[in-house]
């Protein structure tokens, strides 16, 4: 007699491996196989502290990925055309900070379409990679993402610049993230109501200085900050992009 794990539906397998890692890791970039860090930043553009960002990113020659939300680009399109004069990817984190997950697949598919679309007329660049908003994922939002030409990218480090915790626990996380492969998450801008979500305060502290004493540790250990451009570019092939095909077969460590 089977038993009950292999007489689920490969959709109920799916499903399960999902729910028992937060959909988090669905069909989603993480990693690399770069010698370099790749550095991100999202729910910007912040008038006040993208710029901070992006002069400690000339000072430490390195470049890195932005994840911006429309409802800032829109606020912001100046600002956005200076990240990439400086160098500098821009991907999209979402036309607003909803979870795409909390929408019909209709309306997921068509919001990502059209705030690709509206990201592009704004840059003058193609937009390839996307970063679901709270790294919030399903099936539904996957495919939505894919169909609209996006690839999802999540992380594998972070600086914990968003999040309520003590300085030991920041430090302990960037030391971790300065490490080569990783994708690292940091934040120009925080989203509130402006972006159509209703969060918690942000926990006081300088989110520029953290990147700050992030680029020094890595510059300490002789690893290159990178944009994912960038560290793709070089040869590096991303790591951890797991398909449904491939969810049914393995779980996601």
């Amino acid at each position: 007699m089977p038993s009950a794990r292999s007489a689920r539906s490969p959709r109920a397998r799916v499903l399960g491996l999902i729910r028992r890692h937060g959909g988090s890791l669905l069909g989603s970039i993480t990693a690399t196989t770069s010698p370099s860090v790749v550095l991100t930043f999202d729910d910007g553009p912040d008038p006040h502290q993208t710029p901070r960002v992006l002069d400690l990113l000339a000072e430490h020659d390195a470049t890195a990925t932005f994840f911006v939300l429309l409802t800032r680009v829109r606020q912001y399109p100046d600002l956005v055309r200076s990240v990439l004069t400086a160098g500098h990817e821009i991907a999209l984190h979402g036309a607003d900070h909803r979870a795409l997950t909390t929408f019909s697949a209709a309306d997921a598919a068509s919001r990502l379409a059209r705030a690709r679309i509206e990201l592009e007329d704004v840059t003058g660049t193609a937009v390839r990679w996307y970063r679901p908003p709270y790294g919030a994922q399903s099936p539904t939002s996957w495919r939505a993402a894919r169909r609209s030409g996006l690839v999802p990218v999540l992380w594998s480090g972070t600086l914990h610049d968003s999040a309520a915790v003590d300085v030991a626990r920041r430090t302990a996380a960037a030391d971790r993230a300065a490490a080569a492969g990783r994708i690292v998450l940091a934040h120009d801008g925080i989203a509130d109501e402006r972006d159509g979500v209703t969060d918690p305060p942000p926990p006081v502290s300088d989110r520029a200085a953290l990147t700050r004493d992030f680029l020094r540790r890595c510059d300490e250990r002789g690893i290159r900050v990178r944009s994912l451009h960038d560290a793709l570019a070089a040869g590096a092939a991303p790591v951890r992009t797991l398909e449904l095909t491939t969810l049914r077969s393995r779980s996601v460590r």
